[in-house]
């Protein structure tokens, strides 16, 4: 049985310094897109506006993905600039999906360059209230954020104002509710 004490077991000062003594620093090295991310962010505030960029952050969890929170109110004019920029050329619209965090709602999107020159892929994010959730629409911009923006609106009641055709595409019209909301009550809740 070995003789060392756990700890828990040691005077709280004697804990401390057993700790400090075998503490391991792990160094984390930046990652590689920490400049694209910033970048964009400078972009944004000198294109846009300067409170456009909520929040801007490295996805570890995602390939190190470059992540943008977009103020709502500057998220078309956004959308613009990034699909026409030179540097950027975020051009193809891969992915949109809704998120109902029961205090608000998040729309998320994964833009791609597909330039050859310039192959990169960054992720942006919308938050709507949760009262009246709203989101201007990007088909303009991207025209495959149209049925996309459809089953969002469909599933979580989520607006999308410049949409050209913002009606359910899953659930019947007479449905009533969005279904993937977390304050959702079925008619039938034994289904």
């Amino acid at each position: 049985m070995s003789d060392q004490k756990h700890v828990t077991e040691m005077d709280p000062k004697e804990a401390k310094k057993e700790i400090e003594e075998n503490e391991v620093v792990e160094i984390v090295e930046p990652s590689p897109n920490q400049a694209k991310l910033d970048r964009l962010v400078d972009l944004v505030k000198s294109n846009i506006a300067e409170d456009a960029v909520e929040e801007a952050y490295i996805n570890e969890l995602d390939r190190d993905l470059p992540s943008i929170v977009i103020r709502s109110p500057y998220w078309l004019k956004t959308a613009m600039m990034l699909k026409e920029s030179e540097t950027l050329k975020l051009n193809y619209l891969r992915n949109v999906s809704g998120i109902d965090y029961e205090t608000y709602f998040e729309v998320v999107y994964y833009l791609l360059s597909m330039s050859t020159d310039n192959q990169q892929d960054i992720c942006i994010k919308i938050k709507a209230d949760r009262e009246d959730p709203s989101i201007p629409s990007v088909t303009s911009v991207w025209n495959t954020a149209n049925w996309n923006e459809r089953e969002i609106y469909d599933l979580l009641g989520i607006q999308f104002p410049g949409h050209p055709n913002l009606k359910r595409i899953m659930m019947p019209e007479d449905w009533e509710g969005h279904p993937l909301r977390k304050d959702y009550e079925p008619i039938d809740p034994e289904v």
